[in-house]
C-alpha cells in the first residue's frame, strides 16, 4: 500500500498572522473611509445639509449592519448548526494526486474558510443593500395618502413605486442567502467523514432512505430555498403589469386568466413544498418527500408556461381586438396618466397656408423673436471673439427670455468658464491650478436674431469686465467659481491673489469674499483635509494658506446636486440666469422617475428606461458661492413625498421661490421629448384605433449637416420660442415640437410645453386638419435644396475655400398659419468663426430668402423679389440700445415699405468699397457677390427713376 502523506493543518501562528494582516487593511481601507466620512460632514455642514449627511449616513450604515448581520447569521450560523450535528466524526478525508494518496484534515481547514466567506460575502452584501438606501427609504417614508388603484390586482399606485421596488430587493436577496446556504449544506454533507479512504461520490450524491439523518440539513436548507423562490414567484405577478408588449404594454388576457392565477397558485404550492421539505428534515421522512417537495411546483410552473402559450395561440391571436381591448384601455390610460398626457390641452390649428394667415401685423412679437442664430454657429463665434484667452471656453449656449427696458426679448447666454488643462504648459502648477485660477468670468448675451453689419452677434452682455448695453441688465458677481466645467479642488481666501481677468498687458486680480467652502482651519484639519484629497504634499506645507482659507470642492454642478440629493435624475443640460440682483445662477431640471408603474409603456431616458417620470424639482445653485436651493415644483408626486418625509427641511415650497428664479423657468427639453414620443402614440384613446395604429404620429424629422459637410435626417429637437399661442393673450416663453404622421414626410400638428407664471407645466397639442397636407421640415429642405439661385450659390461657396454651415430648421406658428426659418452660414476653412450669409423664409405656398432678415420677411410678406445679393438696409443704432430697441425697431415694419433712398446709397458705396478691399485682397468670388449687390442698388435706383 502506497505512503500516506498527511497534509498538517494549520499552526497558531499563520493563523494569528492572517488575522493581524485582516485588522492592518481594515484600519487602512477604514482609515479612508473615515476620512471621507469628516470631510463630507464638513461639506454638508458648508451648504447646510447637515441633516441630509446625519440621515442618508445612518440610512446607509443601517442598513449595512442589517444586512451584513443577517448574511453573516445565516451562513456561519448554518455551517455552525450542521457543524455541530457531525460532533465526533472526523473530517479527514483521502484524494489521489498522481496515484498517490494525500490525506486532508478537512476538518480543522473547514471552519476559518467558512468564516472567512461568510465574512467576505456579509461584506459585499451590506454593501450592495446600503447603495440601494433610496429604495428602502421610499418604502420606509412613503407617504400614507391614497391613490388610485391599479384595474388587475387593485394595488395602490403608490405600492408601485415606493413599495415593490424594495420588496424586489428582499426577495432577490433572500433567495441569494437561500441557494448559499443550500449550497453550504451539500457542501459540508459531502465532506462528512467516510474515513481515510478514498470517496465513491456516487455514493455520497445516492438520495436514499438508508441515510435519512445525513441529509436533515439539506432538506432544510431546501425548504428555505423553496420558500424564497414562493415570495419571487408571488412578487414576480407584479412584473406583468410591466410587461412590454409588440401592441401595448401591460397586462394582457393572458396574463389575466392563465398567468396571474396560476403564478399564485405556484406560489401557494411552493410555499406547501417548503412545508413538506421541513417535515421531511424534522421526521427523517426520507428523500421521496422532498422530492414531492420541489416537484409539485416546478411542474405548475410548467403548466402555466405551456397554457398560457396556447390560450395566446388559440383563444387570444384569432380575437386579439376583442380579447385585448380592455388591457388596451388598461395601457392607455395608464400611460396617459404617467407622463402627465392626461393633463395635455388638445386644440385645433388651421395651418393656413397664406401670408394673410401668417397675419404679420398681429404677431410682431413672435416675429421679432425669431430665432436666426444657431447655437453651433454661436458658439463657434463666440470663442473667437469672446475667449479673449485660449484657458477660457464657453461648454454651451443657453436660450431664455428677459424684460430688457420693458421688452420682452429671447436671447442665448453663454458662460465663460475657465479650463486650467488650457493654461500653457509652463503655467501647470499646484499654485496656479490650486490658488490663482480659480474661476470662470462673466457670461454674454445677444438677442436670437441680432447681427452687426459684419455678422457679429449683437452682444447685450459681453467682454471683460462685463460690459451691458441695456441699462436694466447688470452683473454684479460676473466670478463663476462653480459651472459646467469646474471639476477640480480649489482654495480662496489664500494670501495669494485671484486671478480675475486679463486687462492689457496685465491682469485683474481679486479675492474671494463669498461664505461657500469648508474653512480649512489649523494645521491638523488641513492636513485631514489634503489627506482625504489626495493634496497632502502641498496644501499642509503652503505658506500662501492660511486658517480662514477655504476649499471650494464638487464645483461641478451637476456633481454638487447629485452628491446632496443622489435620488433625483437631472436634467442633462442646466443654464444659466442673470438674476435681478446682478447674480449669476444655475438652473438644473431635477425628475423623479420609475420604471414600475403598472400598465404603463416604457421608455428611454438617457441610459435607462423609464414608464414614469415627473419634473418635480427645481435646482438652482449660486455660480459664486455655490449655494444650492430645492424647489418643489409638484406637490402630487408620490416619490419625491417619501423623500420630504425623510429630508423635510431639503425642499422649500414653490411659493417660497425667488421671483428672479420663477421669470426663468422653462419647460425643459427632456420632458417635452419623452412627452412627445409617447404622446404621438397615446393621443389615440380609442383601443380600436390604438390596436390599428390608425394615427400615429413621431417627432418631425430635418437634415442635419456634419463637420464634413455630409447630410443625413435626425429627429427634430425641441425649439423654445418667444410667441403668442394661438387662442390666448400675451407673449408665453413656449418650448415646441412638431409632429409627423408615422412614416410620412407633411405635417399632422405640433406640441408646445409653457414656461410662464400659472401656465408653468403645463403643455398645449394643436391637431392640425386632416383634410390638408401641411409640408414638413424634410419637404421645406427639398424646396430650399432645389431652389436654383440658393443651390447655386451654396455649390459656389463650398468650392471657394469655404464650406456652408446650415442651421436648424425652426417651425414657428404665426397666426393660423407655420413660418419655417432656415439660417445659412458661409465658413472659411482657415477661420473658425462662420458668418450669415443667408436667411431662408417659408410658408406653404412660398420661399422667400435674403442676406438679411428683413430682406427675407419683405420678399415673403411684401412679394419682393428674393436675392443672393440684395442686401437690406439696416438702421443705425447705438451701442447702448443695440439688438433690443433698435432690434424691435427694425423687426416692427415686417412688411416693409418703400426701400429707403439715402440707406440704398450708402449701402451701394459699401458695396464699392467692400469690392474694391475683397479684389485687392485676392477674395475674387467674395467681391464678385459685392459686385452683384452693388448691380442690384444700382438697378433699383436706376428703376425708381
Amino acid at each position: 500500500m502506497p505512503d500516506i502523506i498527511d497534509i498538517p493543518s494549520p499552526s497558531r501562528r499563520p493563523r494569528t498572522l492572517l488575522i493581524g494582516v485582516a485588522v492592518v487593511a481594515a484600519i487602512f481601507l477604514g482609515g479612508g473611509r473615515l476620512l471621507s466620512f469628516y470631510v463630507d460632514a464638513l461639506w454638508f455642514h458648508s451648504l447646510g445639509f447637515t441633516e441630509i449627511f446625519r440621515k442618508t449616513l445612518v440610512l446607509e450604515w443601517g442598513l449595512f449592519f442589517l444586512f451584513f448581520a443577517a448574511t453573516f447569521g445565516l451562513l456561519y450560523g448554518t455551517f455552525l448548526l450542521l457543524r455541530e450535528r457531525g460532533r465526533g466524526t472526523g473530517m479527514v478525508r483521502a484524494v489521489l494526486v498522481n496515484g498517490q494518496p494525500l490525506t486532508i484534515d478537512v476538518g480543522r481547514w473547514l471552519k476559518p474558510a467558512v468564516l472567512a466567506f461568510s465574512l467576505f460575502v456579509a461584506w459585499v452584501s451590506g454593501s450592495g443593500m446600503s447603495a440601494e438606501w433610496p429604495t428602502f427609504v421610499r418604502w420606509i417614508y412613503a407617504p400614507h395618502i391614497g391613490s388610485a388603484l391599479d384595474p388587475v390586482l387593485g394595488r395602490p399606485l403608490n405600492f408601485y413605486l415606493l413599495t415593490l421596488p424594495a420588496w424586489q430587493l428582499l426577495a432577490g436577496w433572500l433567495t441569494v442567502m437561500a441557494a448559499l446556504v443550500l449550497a453550504l449544506a451539500v457542501g459540508l454533507h459531502m465532506l462528512r467523514d467516510r474515513g481515510t479512504s478514498i470517496p465513491d461520490f456516487h455514493q455520497d450524491f445516492r438520495f436514499a432512505d438508508t441515510q435519512p439523518a445525513q441529509w436533515r440539513g439539506v432538506y432544510g436548507a431546501i425548504a428555505f430555498l423553496l420558500v424564497a423562490f414562493s415570495l419571487r414567484v408571488w412578487l414576480s405577478r407584479f412584473n406583468l403589469l410591466m410587461g412590454e408588449h409588440t401592441i401595448f404594454s401591460g397586462v394582457t388576457y393572458t396574463d389575466a386568466h392563465v398567468d396571474l392565477p396560476g403564478l399564485m397558485l405556484v406560489a401557494i404550492v411552493l410555499l406547501l413544498g417548503a412545508a413538506v421539505a421541513t417535515y421531511s428534515a424534522m421526521k427523517r421522512s426520507g428523500v421521496r418527500w422532498v422530492l414531492a417537495a420541489v416537484l409539485p411546483g416546478a411542474l405548475l410552473y410548467v403548466a402555466v408556461q405551456i397554457t398560457g402559450a396556447a390560450v395566446d395561440t388559440f383563444i387570444v391571436k384569432p380575437n386579439e381586438l376583442v380579447k385585448e381591448q380592455p388591457y388596451i384601455r388598461n395601457n392607455i390610460e395608464a400611460t396617459r396618466t404617467a407622463y402627465a398626457l392626461d393633463s395635455i390641452v388638445v386644440r385645433p390649428f388651421a395651418a393656413g397656408t397664406t401670408v394673410a394667415d401668417a397675419d404679420a401685423a398681429n404677431n410682431q412679437p413672435t416675429l421679432q423673436n425669431i430665432r436666426l442664430w444657431d447655437a453651433q454657429a454661436l458658439q463657434d463665434t463666440l470663442r473667437q471673439i469672446q475667449e479673449i484667452r485660449t484657458y477660457y471656453d464657453f461648454p454651451g449656449i443657453d436660450i431664455d427670455r428677459y424684460n430688457l427696458d420693458g421688452h420682452l426679448r429671447q436671447v442665448m447666454l453663454a458662460t465663460r468658464e475657465l479650463s486650467t488643462e488650457k493654461l500653457p504648459e509652463s503655467s501647470r502648477n499646484w499654485i496656479n491650478e490650486r490658488l490663482i485660477y480659480t474661476h470662470g468670468y462673466g457670461v454674454t448675451m445677444n438677442p436670437v436674431n441680432g447681427f452687426t453689419p459684419e455678422g457679429l452677434p449683437t452682444l447685450l452682455l459681453g467682454n471683460m469686465p462685463v460690459q451691458s448695453t441695456v441699462p436694466s441688465l447688470n452683473v454684479s458677481r460676473p466670478q463663476i467659481y462653480f459651472g459646467e466645467m469646474t471639476n477640480s479642488d480649489v482654495y480662496v481666501k489664500t494670501r495669494q491673489q485671484e486671478f480675475d481677468y486679463p486687462q492689457g498687458q496685465s491682469n485683474s486680480l481679486t479675492s474671494y469674499t463669498g461664505t461657500g467652502g469648508i474653512v480649512l482651519g489649523n494645521w491638523l484639519r488641513r492636513t485631514i483635509i489634503a489627506l482625504e484629497r489626495g493634496d497632502v504634499a502641498k496644501l499642509p506645507f503652503s505658506d500662501d494658506v492660511a486658517p480662514d482659507s477655504r476649499l471650494l470642492m464638487r464645483r461641478n454642478i451637476q456633481e454638487r446636486v447629485l452628491s446632496i440629493a443622489p435620488f433625483l435624475t437631472l436634467d442633462p443640460d442646466p443654464y444659466i440666469t442673470v438674476g435681478d440682483d446682478g447674480r449669476l445662477r444655475w438652473i438644473l431640471d431635477g425628475f423623479t422617475a420609475a420604471d414600475t408603474y403598472p400598465n404603463a409603456r416604457h421608455y428611454a431616458m438617457g441610459d435607462t428606461t423609464v414608464n414614469y417620470l415627473r419634473n418635480s424639482v427645481k435646482i438652482a445653485v449660486d455660480a459664486y458661492d455655490g449655494t444650492v436651493t430645492f424647489c418643489v415644483m409638484d406637490e402630487t408626486d408620490p416619490i419625491l413625498a417619501a423623500y420630504r418625509n425623510v429630508f423635510p427641511g431639503t425642499f422649500q415650497p414653490a411659493a417660497a421661490m425667488p421671483a428672479t428664479m420663477r421669470a426663468h423657468l422653462r419647460y425643459t427639453d427632456t420632458l417635452l421629448k419623452l412627452q412627445a414620443h409617447a404622446y404621438g402614440l397615446y393621443h389615440m384613446t380609442d383601443p380600436a384605433t390604438f390596436f390599428n395604429r390608425e394615427d400615429l404620429w413621431t417627432p418631425a424629422t430635418e437634415a442635419t449637416m456634419d463637420s464634413q459637410g455630409q447630410r443625413s435626417m435626425q429627429e427634430m429637437q425641441p425649439n423654445y420660442v418667444l410667441m403668442n399661442l394661438p387662442g390666448e393673450k400675451g407673449m408665453e416663453f413656449v418650448n415646441i415640437l412638431p409632429f409627423t404622421p408615422s412614416n410620412r414626410n407633411n405635417l399632422i400638428g405640433w406640441i408646445a410645453g409653457r414656461s410662464d407664471g400659472a401656465n408653468y407645466g403645463t403643455a398645449v397639442a394643436y391637431n392640425f386638419p386632416k383634410t390638408r397636407l401641411v409640408d414638413g421640415p424634410s419637404q421645406i429642405e427639398a424646396r430650399i435644396d432645389q431652389n436654383a439661385q440658393i443651390s447655386g450659390q451654396l455649390t459656389l461657396w463650398n468650392q471657394q475655400g469655404s464650406h456652408v454651415h446650415r442651421g436648424n430648421l425652426l417651425v414657428i406658428p404665426t397666426g393660423t398659419a407655420l413660418l419655417y426659418a432656415e439660417s445659412i452660414y458661409l465658413q472659411a476653412d482657415r477661420s473658425p468663426m462662420p458668418e450669415l450669409r443667408l436667411v431662408v423664409l417659408a410658408l406653404q405656398d412660398r420661399l422667400a430668402y435674403g442676406t438679411t432678415f428683413e430682406a427675407a420677411l419683405s420678399s415673403l410678406f411684401n412679394g419682393t423679389e428674393s436675392s443672393i445679393t440684395q442686401v437690406a438696409a439696416q438702421p443705425s443704432a447705438s451701442p447702448a440700445n443695440s439688438g433690443t430697441t433698435a432690434s424691435a425697431a427694425s423687426l416692427t415694419a415686417v412688411v416693409p415699405g418703400p426701400t429707403n433712398r439715402n440707406a440704398e446709397i450708402q449701402q451701394a458705396a459699401q458695396d464699392l468699397a467692400e469690392y474694391q478691399r475683397l479684389t485687392a485682397q485676392g477674395k475674387l468670388g467674395e467681391a464678385g457677390a459685392k459686385l452683384d449687390a452693388l448691380k442690384g442698388i444700382l438697378n433699383r435706383l436706376a428703376a425708381e427713376r
